[in-house]
């Protein structure tokens, strides 16, 4: 059996005498606990060494006392805890300012581990990255520290996924790439995860995947590694195998998963389970192996998640399932006479034979008659026939009005999406948000973003700063139906509107702008249906009141834009 990497197999020394815990039973159904109180931590998973019992000293920090009900810096409302262990406890709580649902580790001022989790959450708070589970707030307080984060209940967590079976190749493939891409990023920012465990990964009802404990749970746990680049692939890697297997790619079983037979090493997928998309196993084979077990596959191993990221970019993209047709149910064709349908019938009468007497002879009066009759049709028929020509054969008043035939009633096309060839920050005061990020509001993926900056004052932005905002060139004139603009942040509210403009210039006067459309939200969606469609080519969507978030370091009212979508319509030529 090839070797794995040493940072992935060093956690076999404490495991017996640490168990650390994986998901709470509560996240399988609501997705957003971080520990399940009781199940030990499996020797051979992707994990680093415990460096807090150095010499087999065992910590004698406990983890604080606190109840339900308890609040911190008047705000934040323990309701229930979900993990303890190690002189930390983590809790869901509730934000009585915000009047949301968040996510509390806590553990004393003097823990052992409490600067590098400060350090690790605010590290963590600066990345902002949408596709990581964020930091709100990091705070060390009244002999305590304690993490704020979000919590995700409308997600699953991958644990609960692979508990009814292996994922199909579309969603497998889903999650190796949007993984990859996401600790790619976080690792050219200097972050690892180091706990990437099928418990750290939810998907979203609309199948984004979402990572959390970036940095945190390794800190928590006082976990490091000599390559964080190498185990954060490995760790992925194992995520996709468990994906595609629906078993643990190590020896010993966990997170609910059967481990491999011991002794014959690791087992393509594609070998363990018939149907595994061959491209996804090699992926993940690459990702989890060393070079001796990669060469005779002839392919290099990923050490990094960029080298990952890239490998997956560079396969064929695995298309989603066809739907299932399913065929209408046979018409039952039911046969009744008119007006006898559920009436009992009469019963047939026997027929009686009624002698028809013979026709009597014809008299002579009676012929005479029909002659009469006839020779009269004859000429009212010749009459008829005369005044019908001699009305056609009138030419027609030329003075009459022609017969106008009534419209043919049409109907206009259904709204499509217009496409958007470029777009620039609307600036008018000289002091731009986020040049860099305009482009990712048009790019379809929602998990890039143009993010504003966070302003002390809100919601409305007025009067030190009118509003923030972006014009889209439509390449040409098009009429305009309605737009959709969809937002990172929720909370208190979001106010925005539509102009219509003369160009893409940064610093014209909002003054000489037409407003078409104007909304307000608490969601994280702006529909904005125009009363009567329009036509133009430049239009600035314009943010005058943003919602308040607490996330990390840079509390206060911000907004960011994830996509923006304007609808039109083909008019009809009349």
């Amino acid at each position: 059996m090839a070797e794995r990497s040493t940072a992935a197999v060093d956690v076999a020394d404490n495991s017996g005498d640490d168990p650390l815990t994986a998901q709470a039973d509560t996240a399988a159904t609501d997705g957003v606990a971080e520990e399940r109180k009781t199940a030990e931590e499996p020797a051979g998973a992707p994990e680093q060494k415990a460096v807090e019992r150095k010499n087999g000293e065992q910590p004698s920090i406990t983890a604080p006392e606190l109840h339900s009900g308890h609040k911190l810096a008047r705000r934040y409302r323990l309701e229930e805890c979900v993990t303890r262990l190690d002189g930390f406890s983590s809790w869901r709580a509730v934000d009585e300012k915000l009047r949301r649902a968040v996510g509390v580790h806590l553990l004393p001022a003097d823990h052992p581990r409490a600067r590098s989790v400060l350090a690790a959450a605010r590290s963590a708070a600066l990345l902002g990255d949408p596709r990581f589970v964020q930091v709100l707030d990091a705070v060390e307080e009244n002999d305590l520290v304690y993490v704020v984060h979000e919590w995700l209940p409308d997600t699953t967590e991958l644990t609960a996924l692979l508990a009814d079976g292996p994922l199909q190749a579309h969603d497998a493939y889903q999650l190796v790439t949007q993984v990859s891409q996401a600790m790619a990023a976080a690792h050219r920012e200097g972050l690892a995860h180091l706990r990437l465990t099928p418990s750290a990964i939810l998907r979203s009802s609309t199948g984004q995947y979402r990572i959390r404990g970036l940095a945190v749970n390794a800190a928590l746990r006082g976990i490091t590694a000599d390559r964080p680049q190498r185990t954060d692939t490995e760790a992925i890697g194992a995520l996709l195998y468990a994906a595609l297997t629906q078993r643990w790619p190590y020896e010993s079983d966990a997170y609910g998963l059967s481990g491999l037979p011991k002794g014959v090493g690791l087992i393509p997928p594609d070998q363990v389970r018939a149907g595994v998309h061959r491209g996804l196993s090699e992926l993940a084979v690459r990702a989890l192996a060393n070079d001796g077990a990669t060469a005779s596959r002839q392919e290099p191993p990923c050490t990094t998640p960029d080298e990952l990221a890239k490998a997956v970019a560079a396969m064929p993209r695995v298309k989603p399932p066809e739907p299932e047709f399913q065929a209408p149910a046979e018409y039952q064709r039911t046969t009744y006479q008119q007006g006898t349908y559920g009436r009992p019938q009469p019963r047939p009468m026997p027929t009686q034979v009624i002698p028809v007497p013979p026709a009597p002879l014809e008299s002579r009066t009676g012929r005479a008659l029909k002659w009469a009759v006839g020779a009269l049709l004859i000429a009212a028929l010749g009459l008829g026939s005369w005044q019908i020509a001699d009305r056609l054969l009138v030419p027609e008043p030329k003075d009459e009005a022609p017969i106008v035939q009534p419209p043919v009633d049409e109907k206009p096309e259904p709204p499509k999406p217009l496409s958007i060839r470029t777009a620039q920050e609307y600036a008018p005061d000289g002091s731009p948000q986020n040049l860099n990020g305009v482009a990712s509001t048009y790019d379809d993926d929602t998990s890039t973003y143009w993010r504003t900056k966070s302003f002390y004052d809100g919601p409305t932005l007025a009067p030190f700063k009118k509003g923030v905002g972006i014009v889209y060139d439509l390449g040409k004139e098009e009429e305009i139906t309605s737009a959709t603009i969809d937002l990172y942040y929720g909370g208190d509210h979001t106010t925005a509107s539509l102009y219509v403009a003369d160009s893409v210039n940064p610093t014209a006067s909002i003054a000489s702008m037409k407003e078409i459309a104007t909304a307000k939200t608490t969601k994280n969606a702006l529909q904005m249906d125009l009363q009567n469609p329009i036509k133009a080519r430049y239009v600035l969507v314009w943010l005058t009141e943003l919602p308040y978030s607490g996330d990390g370091y840079t509390p206060g009212y911000k907004q960011a834009v994830t996509n923006v979508t304007f609808m039109g319509s083909k008019p009809i030529n009349r």
